[in-house]
């Protein structure tokens, strides 16, 4: 199911032992176009600080409560490798976290997360998850963490906030569109679906759906979207009303309206081409 990126905001993270805060924002990266991790305002608990929780980490999520279970302790939380939500995550501070909670790197391998194309099949209690390739704080030294801080010290993440993407404008090739009024991201495997572009007063307000794969450029300096797409055939194109209407058929007709392949048939035939 796809979930509005505004619905995650105010969502409350529960540890094993108490709770950790609620949701402000979510980072993805801008490559895979995939939310990396959620940024949590811990509250009192912890002087109010914030601090980055991966999917990983997530248990069975309560929907109806907007609740998020993690399977970590608050002591693992307040422990865990200081973040400065409000700069550039590098990536030495991604593989520190990492090797802190013993999760693996999403960013070796094909799939959106590492080795593995969907999320679900990484999942696991973190007291019986096998140690990913060894990389424990308890089996490496600190010449092999420094090692891989050096190795990894000129790679860009590509992390940006959903929070600061809602609200760019969107360039269709012969005008101005309108500008992102939300993001949607699929539950299971944590990817963004689609933009959802609001029209404006082009067309009395309507909103409608751009996959990022039809994304030809993005000006994060001039906070623009570009899209290979005309304004008539968007214009056109099937109406967007919420996230709880949207559903499998409407999806696949959207995609047959543009005349492109849907991404649950692409990613299926890539998954069975790597296995």
């Amino acid at each position: 199911m796809l979930r509005n990126f505004q619905e995650f905001h105010r969502y409350t993270l529960g540890a094993t032992d108490g709770e950790v805060g609620h949701v402000s924002d979510l980072f993805f990266d801008d490559q895979e176009w995939v939310v990396r991790y959620l940024v949590v305002q811990t509250g009192s608990w912890l002087t109010n600080r914030k601090v980055l929780i991966s999917p990983y980490s997530l248990g069975q999520p309560d929907w109806e409560h907007r609740r998020l279970p993690v399977n970590i302790s608050r002591a693992q939380v307040q422990n865990c490798p200081n973040v400065d939500t409000e700069k550039p995550v590098s990536r030495q501070h991604e593989t520190a976290y990492a090797d802190y909670y013993r999760y693996p790197y999403y960013w070796e391998g094909g799939g959106f997360w590492g080795d593995n194309l969907y999320f679900p099949t990484l999942t696991s209690d973190a007291a019986t998850r096998e140690e990913p390739r060894g990389r424990t704080l308890a089996k490496v030294t600190r010449d092999y963490i420094r090692a891989e801080e050096s190795r990894h010290a000129g790679e860009d993440p590509h992390l940006r906030s959903c929070k600061a993407v809602v609200g760019y404008h969107v360039h269709a090739l012969d005008g101005n569109l309108g500008h992102i009024s939300s993001l949607l991201v699929e539950e299971n495997t944590w990817a963004i679906r689609y933009l959802v572009v609001d029209t404006g007063n082009w067309w009395m307000g309507q909103k409608v759906l751009v996959p990022p794969q039809w994304i030809t450029e993005i000006s994060w300096a001039e906070s623009k979207v570009h899209i290979n797409l005309r304004c008539e055939t968007l214009r056109n194109s099937p109406r967007y009303e919420s996230s709880a209407d949207l559903n499998r058929e409407k999806e696949d007709a959207l995609f047959q309206y543009y005349g492109q392949p849907n991404y649950w048939e692409r990613e299926r035939a890539r998954e069975v081409a790597e296995t």
